[in-house]
């Protein structure tokens, strides 16, 4: 039987109390390809770690006591998180930046950090890390980014030839009155770029020269007076006054000129009586339970779609349209549903639409169609510009002009949004023409007369005067002037 020697002292696992090596028979070197067990001299394979050894102890001799590795892991590991992260580490701080940003991108008050959910999120992620107090936030963190942030902001608005302002003034729920001014411009890349500079509330009313006043502020505090800005506001009377003050180019959001204009169209008298008693009838749906109830029993019976009717919001024209399309659709269920005793009892004079009160509102719908088209374009463009209104708008009065077998109802109504629209951007015809003329899905013109559009390209050669050959538009093109370089080819293109 083997005699086992003493085990190197690099060798500090407690199993190693119980093991030995033996001598090779030609070294004086012990043989550490296999270890010997000091109680039972037995001969056990060693591989570099101490898991047949602790087999062998826990097969042939269990009352050893032995520490277990998974717990002393643990501890380890236990241990090591039990050790904060200082709040001056790189981790630490990227992390305080994380949650700055996530308050600030998601509009959520300081208090999210003393959050009972918010706090264990931290710690499932990083234990280590130690969640900086609303007051940290409030007067350190935020205002150190909103100052790297501004710095970024001013060098990015430095660099713009020109920029184009959008302003609007609106309330929020708790009934306080705000303007909100945001930037834009083409950067050296050809990318639209785009800041809300600020958000300021507006304490004194809303005039026009107490609005210009702020305009004026914000420009002169983000230095871009000399940018010879556009400003895009909506149509109210105080606003447009208040850039006339300025003395800036103004432009009508077209946005809200198709609000304006469908609005027209829907309060025509008889328009406006037939949506009257839509938005009656769907009110009543949305308040009564037991009318409810049976809408929903009368839908599945009909095999209709379980959609809710729809109510209307003041601001926006398209929600009247969703409503009284919602309300055609469901006609058979809400006329089952009127007829149901319970129904009737609770609202005796309530009854559905009339036959020529259905066609009616199906004749309005489709005149309406191209004005909610006309929306949609408006409002998925990531990046609207000027030159998609001239189109737009001349599409939608030719849409807007009556047909012999309309109906007096229908007459009305796109005579109402015809005169709205026709009213539009009269001064701006010629800046919208020639923006389209620029832009290459509409530079053929084809919604203008022949006359109207050599007048536009007229023009376009006369701005492109002063390039005299191909080599202007180079030069144009290697200095990424595209708008120049346009032009050259144009003038050549003419010659």
């Amino acid at each position: 039987m083997a005699t086992p020697v003493n085990v190197p002292p690099s060798l500090k696992a407690d199993v190693w109390q119980y093991f030995g090596f033996k001598n090779c028979e030609d070294s004086e070197e012990p043989d550490k390809s296999k270890a010997v067990c000091k109680m039972c001299k037995m001969e056990v394979k060693h591989c570099g770690n101490t898991t047949n050894l602790r087999n062998h102890l826990t097969r042939h001799h269990p009352d050893i006591p032995l520490a277990k590795t998974a717990d002393t892991k643990q501890r380890s590991l236990e241990k090591a998180f039990a050790v904060k992260l200082a709040s001056t580490s790189p981790r630490a701080q990227k992390i305080t930046q994380s949650v700055a940003t996530f308050i600030c991108k998601d509009i959520c008050p300081y208090s999210v950090v003393e959050n009972d959910g918010f706090q264990n999120l931290i710690n499932t992620l990083e234990p280590r890390y130690v969640l900086p107090t609303r007051k940290h936030l409030s007067e350190v963190v935020i205002p150190n980014m909103y100052e790297k942030v501004k710095h970024d902001v001013t060098a990015s608005l430095k660099s713009a030839e020109r920029v184009a302002i959008t302003c609007d003034s609106w309330t929020s729920r708790a009934t306080d009155n705000y303007l909100t001014i945001t930037w834009h411009h083409i950067d050296q890349e050809w990318r639209l770029v785009s800041h809300v500079l600020q958000t300021r509330t507006t304490e004194a009313s809303h005039t026009a020269v107490n609005l210009s006043e702020i305009m004026f502020k914000a420009i002169e505090e983000w230095e871009v007076t000399n940018k010879n800005p556009v400003i895009v506001t909506d149509n109210a009377a105080n606003m447009v006054r208040a850039v006339e003050i300025t003395g800036w180019l103004h432009i009508g959001c077209f946005a809200h000129t198709l609000n304006l204009a469908s609005q027209a169209g829907l309060k025509v008298p008889a328009v406006a009586q037939l949506l009257g008693r839509v938005r009656r009838i769907a009110s009543f749906f949305h308040r009564s339970t037991v009318a409810s109830r049976k809408f929903k029993e009368k839908q599945k019976i009909l095999n209709l779609p379980a959609h809710k009717l729809v109510t209307d919001g003041v601001t926006r024209w398209n929600s009247t349209l969703e409503m009284l399309e919602r309300f055609l659709e469901q006609q058979p269920a809400i006329s089952a549903a009127l007829l149901s005793p319970e129904v009737r009892r609770s609202d005796s004079d309530l009854c559905s639409l009339t036959e020529a009160d259905k066609t009616d509102g199906e004749d309005i719908v489709k005149a309406l169609k191209p004005l909610k088209a006309a929306t949609l374009v408006m409002s998925e463009e990531k990046s609207p510009t000027l030159s998609i209104i001239a189109p737009l708008h001349a599409q939608l009065l030719e849409k807007m002009i009556s047909v012999s077998h309309d109906s007096s109802l229908i007459k009305d109504l796109k005579t109402a949004v015809y005169d709205n629209l026709k009213s539009r951007y009269v001064a701006l015809k010629d800046k919208l023409y020639i923006a389209s003329a620029l832009d290459p899905r509409f530079k053929a013109l084809p919604f203008l007369s022949k006359e109207t559009c050599d007048n536009t390209f007229s023009q376009l050669v006369l701005e492109a005067a002063g390039l005299e050959n191909v080599d202007t538009a180079i030069v144009s093109y290697r200095n990424k002037n595209k708008k120049l370089f346009f032009f050259a080819l144009l003038e050549l293109e003419y010659k």
